[in-house]
């Protein structure tokens, strides 16, 4: 099995939502079954969350103002719909675990390892992370958020978010508690830097999603 599934260490990376977001969801919906089993709780729990999905989904297209956030709200919703199955079984903090758990982990090894040996293999770490970044920020966040770029330089990339359509989404749904949730996912790949062996580090003090006023992703070298 390949540890760089979305070819991250071969340059010109542009994501592909629709893969990336099929494995999200399907990845979460895994997971929730296993916190399912854990709890002994039924596990047509599952499908009911899929077609909840699907209801979620068409209720909520009026929200979409671009591709990229066509997928965004399926990945967003897949939340709310384990969220709202989830409450009447468990209690409140044990769903925002198993939320929290399941969308952060599903995939974190398979996020972890391939931007590593990404980072691994580049001959310009930062400069890699940062077009990663760039490109994401186009195919896979599009205009559901708002990017703004105070600092863009060849030692410095700070891109803050002011706008997230994540946060939106849950907010319209009544669901903001799970924001953070979403944030925790970034951390697969934040802990994939490392500041001594490629040069660079990431800073992210805050997000909208902890109270914050906007996302601040920072990148900075570390080398003369």
């Amino acid at each position: 099995m390949t540890t760089d599934p979305y070819g991250l260490a071969e340059g010109e990376y542009v994501p592909d939502p629709d893969r990336d977001t099929a494995a999200i969801v399907d990845g979460f919906f895994e997971h929730i079954a296993g916190t399912l089993r854990e709890h002994a709780l039924p596990n047509h729990l599952v499908a009911e969350m899929r077609a909840r999905l699907a209801n979620l989904e068409a209720a909520n297209a009026h929200l979409i103002v671009d591709e990229p956030a066509h997928h965004n709200l399926r990945m967003t919703l897949a939340l709310v719909a384990a969220y709202e199955l989830l409450l009447p079984h468990l209690d409140r903090a044990a769903v925002l675990d198993a939320v929290r758990s399941g969308f952060v982990e599903s995939l974190g090894d398979t996020v972890y390892e391939a931007t590593r040996l990404m980072l691994d293999s580049a001959p310009d770490p930062f400069a890699a992370m940062v077009a990663i970044s760039k490109s994401r920020e186009e195919h896979a966040f599009g205009a559901g958020f708002t990017f703004h770029r105070p600092v863009d330089d060849d030692r410095r990339y700070d891109v803050d978010v002011h706008r997230c359509f994540y946060h939106d989404v849950l907010v319209a749904n009544s669901a903001a508690e799970l924001t953070p949730a979403m944030c925790a996912f970034d951390g697969n790949w934040i802990e994939a830097i490392d500041p001594d062996r490629h040069g660079f580090r990431f800073d992210r003090v805050t997000t909208i999603g902890l109270g914050g006023t906007h996302c601040p992703f920072h990148f900075r070298r570390t080398g003369n």
